[in-house]
């Protein structure tokens, strides 16, 4: 009598909470790194680290250090990418999550230039960079568990959730600093702008080592994935690559200058709406290169609200992209920015309700431009190099759109003498470049994610070679 036959065991997935909250808490996490950074770089760091500049000069320095970041995030985009193509998304997440936690907690502890001197300053861009090498990997790896896990038909929606990550790591960083800022006010008849003594002796910190926490929670959460079927599928039919990455620059270059450009608009109106905005909102009004004059808790609350727009909208992009293909959500999103750079200044002049238009229509365009990214730059690239694909061209775009964005809006708005005119036609030519791109594009919303089914983002289907 022939022996029964069993069937093998089905593989494990992951389960649609898993997969959503991976995606979001990792990503989450980085941007809450990021934002503390940010807020630090206006609020304190130019008085700790640049102390012997003029204030101008040491904003400008701190925003270069801030933007020193994105020079980074290629170099680890690429490092992070071809270990997420050889050897799977899981551990790779893991490692970006755990080097971004690491600098970020080592920035708390860092010495001041005071305590130093430059080597203070020295060891600020050394942790920067790290923060910018870990966030290289982090987002491409993040949108990959969210688009590789979701069911037909809702890549997009599934896709926004590691967006999510931006504006609740911004009201999470923001809110804190606030609380901190609170319990450690301004001395009477000081300047509300600008914060305590005690603040700026050692409540900056307290947000620096907070991270520990978050991040012992994301690595909980992520150690708890099992790789996606697409990507497990790839590596058992001999289709990984040895080196992704001269297979994305031989075979799919032109969907890495598309996607990068996809991009641009997005990361220049990000950095305007979250650090510049914060910078020229708390500039008194009667300073050599005047701002808004609003004290930093009522600014921040104002852009607290904002940014609850940002994060309801990056929903509501997700089904619109999944219904109407995300070129076409984009292209109408995109045009949308090109004009708002052009109302800055009428907006405004409106006063208290005008900023608070300005920073509501300015997030909520960001969360319609920002969300469907998750999906977009994913599908531009088969499996056997989609991390390395769409990291590179996230990353890079970050060096011709956020890591020059603050500093250029810092000159501009010199230049227009406190008006910020020039820095809104600066967003709205950034606009017309990524315009032309998502023309130029082809739509991705039907595109498989199977190795071989991805579709050149310049209109052309490209199987991908199976050797490197």
């Amino acid at each position: 009598m022939p022996a029964p036959t069993t069937s093998p065991a089905p593989a494990p997935v992951n389960s649609r909470s898993r997969v959503l909250i991976a995606s979001l808490i990792g990503t989450t996490i980085e941007f809450y790194d990021f934002y503390i950074y940010a807020t630090a770089a206006v609020l304190v760091f130019p008085k700790l680290f640049f102390p012997n500049s003029d204030p101008t000069t040491a904003l400008l320095s701190s925003f270069a250090v801030f933007g020193a970041a994105m020079v980074a995030r290629p170099i680890g985009a690429v490092v992070f990418g071809h270990l997420g193509d050889r050897l799977g998304r899981k551990g790779t997440l893991v490692a970006s999550l755990l080097t971004m936690g690491i600098a970020t907690f080592l920035i708390g502890v860092l010495p001041t230039y005071a305590q130093a001197g430059w080597a203070a300053t020295a060891l600020l861009v050394l942790m920067r960079l790290a923060q910018g090498f870990a966030l290289g990997g982090e987002w491409s790896g993040a949108a990959l568990v969210a688009t590789e896990n979701a069911p037909k038909g809702k890549r997009a929606l599934y896709g926004t959730f590691p967006q999510l990550g931006a504006p609740l790591g911004f009201i999470i960083g923001n809110g804190l600093f606030l609380i901190i800022g609170a319990l450690l006010p301004s001395t009477a008849g000081a300047d509300p702008s600008q914060p305590s003594d005690a603040f700026l002796s050692w409540g900056w910190r307290i947000p620096f080592l907070f991270s520990a926490v978050m991040v012992a929670i994301g690595l909980w959460v992520r150690m708890r994935l099992v790789e996606a079927p697409v990507f497990s599928k790839t590596r058992e039919a001999g289709l990984v690559r040895k080196l992704p990455l001269a297979t994305v620059f031989r075979n799919h270059w032109r969907q890495l200058v598309l996607g990068t450009f996809f991009m641009l608009a997005t990361y220049v109106l990000f950095y305007l709406m979250t650090t510049f905005s914060l910078s020229y909102g708390r500039t008194p009004e009667d300073a050599a290169v005047p701002g808004l004059g609003y004290g930093y808790t009522t600014f921040v609350l104002m852009m607290i609200f904002g940014v609850l727009f940002f994060a309801a909208f990056t929903l509501v992009s997700g089904p619109l992209a999944d219904r109407y293909g995300r070129r076409a959500t984009l292209i109408a999103v995109t045009a949308g920015i090109l004009v708002f750079g052009l109302v800055w200044v009428p907006l405004i002049g409106l006063g208290t309700l005008g900023v608070v238009l300005w920073l509501v229509l300015g997030f909520t365009l960001m969360g319609m431009t920002f969300g469907p990214m998750g999906a977009l730059l994913p599908e531009l690239f088969p499996t056997s190099v989609r991390y390395t694909g769409s990291g590179i061209s996230y990353n890079v775009s970050s060096i011709l759109g956020a890591a020059v964005a603050p500093f250029i809006a810092v000159a501009l708005w010199e230049a227009g003498d406190g008006s910020p005119r020039l820095v809104g036609v600066y967003l709205s030519s950034m606009a017309l470049l990524t315009l032309v791109a998502l023309l130029l594009g082809k739509e991705t919303k039907d595109v498989g994610l199977d190795e071989g089914e991805a579709v050149d983002a310049s209109g052309r289907d490209e199987a991908p070679a199976t050797t490197s």
